[in-house]
């Protein structure tokens, strides 16, 4: 694990050297932007808006960053020959590929994590002067900790898509990789409605490919609790905890298999 750490560290430094924080300048121009854009709308809808915008933006902004920088922590190295050298050191190539992994984990962490400052700070600045009366009537509080919870969720779910976009660079083109990733990410989205394929389509055979690829894919739907806590209405604590361990999981046998694969790769 000493390896893999060390290569962890080694993509985090490689990620602030490509400029990938500065889409968290995007990302503060963007929301003061926003905020400054609707503050002239009714105390509380202002509020509604900027943690809506800005818990999608969070979202999208780590999407990108998880899928094409993820699909390049394999193939970049491979591309530069830059693998050679450090297959030849003490390095086995499933460290590799933890490492890997885990750096960029690190990055979105970071990203995350100013993101999460800066919406905290707008709505401070939102909620800054509202009576006390006026607050009470909204849905939820501006500064309200179960944006947390949304915000862990959306962690969670850049992680499980980092593995998807690494599991399918340990083996494939940058491009294809790209498409592939996509194209999971946008099917989870519509995990759910592919166990009630049954229900539109009367083929045997297409129900059984329908529901083998539910059981299979990742559902990433239900990382997706964005509208609930926007909107005041409570997210279980247990609910979070079972997608953790869900994603957990999934993550595992993601790495796993691009460890797999990557450790049968030819490079000659």
């Amino acid at each position: 694990m000493h390896a893999a750490s060390f290569v962890a560290l080694a993509t985090f430094r490689e990620s602030v050297r490509d400029r990938v924080f500065y889409n968290l300048v995007l990302f503060a121009v963007l929301l003061v932007a926003a905020s400054l854009l609707i503050g002239q709308l009714t105390a509380g809808q202002d509020v509604k808006i900027i943690k809506d915008l800005s818990l999608a933006a969070t979202s999208l902004f780590g999407l990108c960053i998880a899928i094409f920088v993820g699909i390049g922590l394999v193939s970049k190295e491979v591309d530069r020959r830059s693998v050679y050298p450090l297959l030849a050191k003490p390095v086995r190539r499933s460290e590799l590929i933890v490492g890997k992994y885990l750096g960029l984990l690190l990055t979105l962490l970071v990203n995350v994590a100013v993101m999460t400052a800066a919406i905290y700070l707008v709505l401070f600045y939102l909620a800054r002067g509202v009576p006390p009366n006026i607050q009470q009537a909204w849905d939820a509080p501006a500064l309200d900790p179960a944006l947390l919870k949304a915000i862990a969720l959306i962690y969670l779910e850049l992680a499980t898509v980092t593995a998807v976009a690494l599991f399918f660079s340990s083996y494939s083109s940058p491009l294809l990789s790209a498409i592939f990733t996509l194209g999971i990410y946008v099917i989870g989205q519509f995990n759910a409605d592919l166990k009630q394929f049954d229900r539109i389509v009367s083929a045997p055979a297409a129900v059984a490919l329908a529901k083998g690829l539910y059981y299979l894919l990742p559902d990433f739907a239900r990382f997706d609790v964005k509208l609930a806590v926007v909107h005041g209405q409570p997210v279980p604590v247990a609910y979070v905890a079972a997608t953790a361990a869900y994603a957990l999981l999934y993550i595992a046998a993601l790495v796993c298999g691009a460890a797999a694969l990557f450790a049968r790769r030819d490079f000659k």
